[in-house]
């Protein structure tokens, strides 16, 4: 599972998902990539499901590259605990996703088996997404 080693502070504030991503919001390393179309928290249990099918349906074919990595710490409180008494451990991890975000790509394999691949990753996913191409490629 994706996880920071070390982080400067333990516990972070929820904050909020305004606004469209401004960074990696294109195509970089592959020829096809996976874009977020809503705002969302993906857990790195997710990212990693994700993964494990993109791979699976390439048939450890081509590359895959992984452009979010979850960073925040979410705290969660046992139930049935009364309130007060301060902040709860933290419990696991997530990426904080903004549309626009490319959040997968994949190199090195034909459009119809990215565009497979990248649909069966997505259904791993909690959010709506697109697959699109690189802006210079060619069949």
């Amino acid at each position: 599972m994706l996880m920071p080693k070390r982080v400067k502070y333990r516990k972070a504030q929820r904050g909020r998902m305004k606004g469209k991503a401004t960074r990696g919001n294109t195509v970089s390393f592959g020829d096809f990539g996976l874009k977020a179309l809503e705002p969302h928290w993906i857990t790195s249990r997710q990212i990693e499901a994700a993964r494990v099918a993109l791979t699976r349906k390439m048939k450890r074919d081509g590359k895959v590259w992984i452009r979010i990595f979850p960073d925040k710490p979410v705290s969660k409180k046992p139930l049935e605990t009364r309130m007060g008494k301060g902040k709860a451990a933290p419990e696991f991890w997530v990426a904080v996703i903004k549309p626009g975000r490319v959040m997968f790509e994949v190199g090195g394999v034909s459009r119809e088996l990215a565009t497979e691949a990248l649909t069966v990753a997505s259904n791993k996913l909690p959010i709506k997404t697109r697959v699109v191409s690189r802006i210079d490629y060619k069949d």
